[in-house]
């Protein structure tokens, strides 16, 4: 319309995002959102909804610009289980590295959070949680191992990439890092070496 300030609404949820990314939901004040986004309050409400309701858009953009990313690298060795996870991590390590971006995880700084977040913004957080470990365990099934280590390993897994972006918040420095991941490799190859629950020692025949 013509005399009608335009913006991009897509650029203003990428830099709303940051602020959370930075300061956290609590500290995310509506006043530096608004600054952030080049939005008024009203236009930042009219736009986005509430704190609440960008919040949960901010983690949703989140998720699809990097879950895309970690699928990818999951998808990139069908049928070597452990590579894949060694390209998940790497995933996480690049965007460490990444200058352009701030430091840490949203998500993980989210979940760090969880107690103080509204209800349906830590059911989201969580959500996202149980959506990266769903990825991990898809990328985990062709390996022989049974359910249960492999269930396991899923949840180790993403439990050691919220580690890295919280050890990387603190400064830990990048090859600590990178050995941290190496360990966590080892350790599902490991994991996923276990005979199967109710298999025969080796050697050994069932009747």
């Amino acid at each position: 319309m013509a005399g009608r300030k335009q913006f991009d609404v897509g650029a203003a949820l990428d830099r709303a995002m940051r602020v959370f990314w930075q300061r956290g939901y609590a500290d995310a004040s509506l006043d530096t959102l608004a600054t952030a986004t080049g939005l008024g309050r009203g236009s930042l409400y009219g736009t986005f909804g509430n704190k609440d309701a960008l919040f949960r858009q901010c983690l949703d953009r989140y998720a699809t610009v990097h879950g895309t990313r970690y699928e990818e690298a999951l998808a990139a060795h069908p049928g070597d289980p452990v590579r894949a996870v060694a390209a998940f991590f790497d995933v996480t390590l690049a965007r460490i590295a990444d200058p352009s971006v701030p430091s840490g995880c949203l998500i993980a700084q989210s979940a760090a959070q969880s107690a103080t977040l509204p209800e349906e913004n830590g059911a989201r957080v969580r959500g996202l949680l149980d959506a990266q470990r769903d990825r991990v365990r898809a990328a985990l099934a062709g390996s022989s191992a049974d359910t249960r280590a492999l269930d396991e390993a899923a949840t180790f897994v993403v439990a050691v990439n919220q580690s890295l972006a919280v050890l990387s918040r603190a400064g830990t420095p990048d090859e600590e890092l990178r050995s941290v991941a190496r360990l966590a490799c080892d350790t599902v190859a490991h994991t996923l070496a276990r005979p199967r629950t109710g298999a025969a020692p080796e050697g050994v025949t069932q009747d």
